[in-house]
């Protein structure tokens, strides 16, 4: 009999659509019936709401008939099953009722349904996020090896800086110079390590993008040979481009290999792509990226000469503020001969001190990060190895591994090693007597005994990258516990009841259970944001309570917790929606977005499984904020007491910002 309701419903819906025959696919999310309609001149809108169970139509990209929770699942079934297909799979052009259609591709269809939402949402993502994913990528498995060549780096330059200053001896020249060869390991050819590691990301062959960066160090050309550049026709110098040239080049050179791979027989495809490939994305580097990467270095060495002049605290706020940049480019190099001219004019370079404060920043910025993302044990595994080598003054661990694939505490960074520079530019007169490394180890090579000045420049920019991070460039995201590999945790939110081992119970006999008569219900916010009127959601099945009364919120936050005390009956495939059924009676409908039935679940994780008991306010999931809003989805959610039959009145609630776990609705059964 029960089966007979839903096929009546089903065959009540196709009765209003112009029959199985005019829908292409139909599926279904944690309410609706979806179709793809063929013609929508054949479907009656109204005849289809007053069919006996459909509760609401929406009309967007598809059909969507709402018949609400626990319903849904049912309706949807015995409609495939009456043409033969399943959920998700094509309706045949001629689809009847009763209609074999088995493809036996069901789970392949689903998966590529699943894929294609994934890459849809990536594919809307920002120019600027993607860009950020690639770099993190890139030199995340690089980590490792800045961290034990910086560390020796550090050592080097205290050694050869306590040399220069008279401290040591001749005797410790060969042990700093081995120490420098080891450093030079990764620092010299660090370009075709990246090269290399650029090409695995953009899906081309790593030895090709090895080969392609290491042309930025000009290999075989020998003076009095140059290669001229086709711009100036002044002689390319080796080295220009740095790392950004090499993440540009193999970029383009991935594109070029791919078009090979596509057009190039498969005969001869081992012989011709990778030598074509070669050849013109070589040339390309040689002759365009490289001059112009020449061109930029020559307009940044004009402006730096330009801000010294200015002098004083500005001048030294701007190098502090742009150096970072400078170094993640790899442009820094450039100021060598500036700073070799300032020692021999001068005796010594009072450049060199102030550009020691954006690694300065740095270092303030990741203690920031340690401190407020401590659930992230990834990143605070990163901190723990880079913040050593950083205080030594190499940057790089913390600018690639940290600050800069977060994208917000790499300016803020920036903001502190701005603050050091004009601490430094202020008190004036603090030079260094030789180049080397920045960070605590320049301090036995800071001229005139102005080192306590040096000592206090670098602790204004750790206190200002520490606060402009604290309290400005802390993304959310990273706040989210995960652990050491990276992966997204449960974490309990903050609430009078903590974590309690999950229990399980049987779904039906819940489902079955009457509601308590009398009974007081305490509903709380499942994310943080701002409390709207459920009227006011862009949705009519949920702003006009055709599934029932409840309350939406505009999250801010990426946590989902449990809205009150019950036992999770059912989680959707796409991991959009869950129902909950508290102890009182109540059934609960959790929305996540609006239409992310779309994107196959790509946005949300979860740990809860049906049957089991969650703790009001106990954290269940996580939703990505920033993935649904780059999709085009709206990200609101919705909670929706869809048994309203047992309810005999909601107090009122209100608008305005809410906290995850705070009580927002008190619902009385009948």
């Amino acid at each position: 009999m029960m089966a007979d309701k839903y096929q009546n419903i089903g065959d009540g819906i196709y009765d209003h659509v112009g029959g199985p025959e005019n829908v292409s696919k139909l599926i279904h999310c944690m309410t609706r019936v979806r179709m793809t309609i063929r013609d929508d001149s054949e479907v009656d809108i109204e005849g289809l709401k007053k069919v006996p169970g459909v509760l609401g139509v929406a009309q967007e990209d598809t059909l969507q008939v709402i018949v609400g929770p626990g319903v849904v699942n049912k309706v949807a079934q015995a409609m495939v099953d009456e043409v033969g297909v399943d959920l998700g799979e094509p309706f045949p052009d001629s689809a009847k009722k009763g209609t074999s259609y088995a493809s036996g591709k069901s789970a392949v269809e689903a998966k590529a349904a699943e894929v294609h939402a994934a890459q849809k949402a990536k594919l809307k993502q920002t120019w600027w996020r993607a860009a950020l994913k690639h770099i993190s990528s890139i030199f995340i498995p690089l980590i490792p090896a800045f961290v034990g060549a910086g560390l020796i780096s550090g050592i080097a330059g205290i050694l050869a800086n306590m040399q220069t200053a008279g401290d040591l001896g001749a005797s410790w020249t060969t042990f700093i110079t081995v120490l420098k060869v080891i450093n030079g390991g990764l620092f010299t050819y660090l370009n075709i390590y990246v090269g290399i590691n650029a090409a695995k990301e953009f899906k081309a062959t790593p030895g090709l993008g090895g080969i392609i960066a290491g042309l930025i160090y000009l290999p075989g050309v020998i003076a009095p040979v140059t290669i001229p550049n086709i711009f100036t026709g002044s002689p390319l110098v080796a080295g220009s481009g740095g790392i950004i040239g090499v993440l540009f080049a193999v970029w383009v050179m991935s594109y070029v290999e791919r078009l090979f791979h596509k057009y190039i027989p498969d005969s001869i495809d081992i012989i011709f792509v990778p030598f074509l490939t070669l050849l013109i994305v070589g040339c390309f580097t040689i002759f365009l990226v490289m001059p112009t990467a020449g061109w930029v270095s020559n307009s940044l060495v004009g402006s730096i000469n330009w801000v010294l002049n200015v002098g004083g605290a500005f001048s030294g706020f701007m190098l502090g503020l742009f150096f970072l940049p400078m170094v993640m480019l790899g442009l820094h190099q450039i100021l060598t001969p500036i700073h070799l001219e300032m020692i021999k004019s001068m005796g010594n370079t009072p450049l060199l001190p102030i550009l020691a404060m954006a690694g300065a920043g740095q270092v303030g910025a990741a203690i920031a990060l340690w401190i407020r993302c401590r659930k992230n044990k990834q990143l605070t595994g990163m901190i723990k190895g880079a913040l050593p080598v950083g205080i030594l003054g190499v940057g790089e661990p913390l600018i690639y591994g940290v600050s800069l694939p977060l994208g917000r505490p790499f300016i803020t960074a920036c903001v502190g090693g701005g603050i050091g520079g004009a601490v430094i530019g202020a008190i004036g007169g603090i030079g260094a007597t030789s180049i080397g490394p920045s960070g605590m180890a320049l301090i036995p090579l800071i001229d005139n005994g102005k080192w306590l000045g040096y000592v206090f420049g670098l602790l204004a920019a750790y206190a200002g990258g520490f606060l402009a991070t604290y309290f400005f460039g802390v993304p959310k995201t990273a706040m989210l516990a995960h652990d050491a590999n990276g992966n997204l945790i449960d974490d309990a939110i903050a609430t009078e009841s903590k974590e309690e081992p999950a229990t399980t119970a049987d779904v039906d006999q819940i489902m079955t259970a009457a509601p308590i008569p009398g009974a007081n219900t305490g509903l709380v916010a499942p994310v943080a944001g701002s409390l709207v009127q459920i009227t006011e959601v862009k949705d009519d099945a949920f702003s006009q309570k055709m599934l029932g009364d409840g309350f939406a919120i505009e999250p801010t936050m990426e946590a989902i917790a449990a809205p009150a005390d019950g036992t999770i009956i059912s989680l959707t495939n796409t991991k959009h929606a869950f129902t909950l059924k508290t102890g009182t009676g109540l059934e609960l409908l959790v929305h996540l977005g609006l239409d992310t039935v779309e994107l196959g679940g790509v946005p949300f994780s979860f740990d809860i499984q049906p049957g089991q008991q969650v703790i009001s306010g106990q954290q269940i999931g996580t939703m990505d904020l920033q993935q649904i809003k780059d999709a085009g989805k709206d990200t609101t959610v919705i909670t929706v007491i869809t048994n309203m039959d047992a309810v005999a009145n909601v107090t009122e609630y209100y608008n305005g910002p809410v906290d995850v776990g705070a009580p927002v609705l008190q619902v009385r059964n009948k």
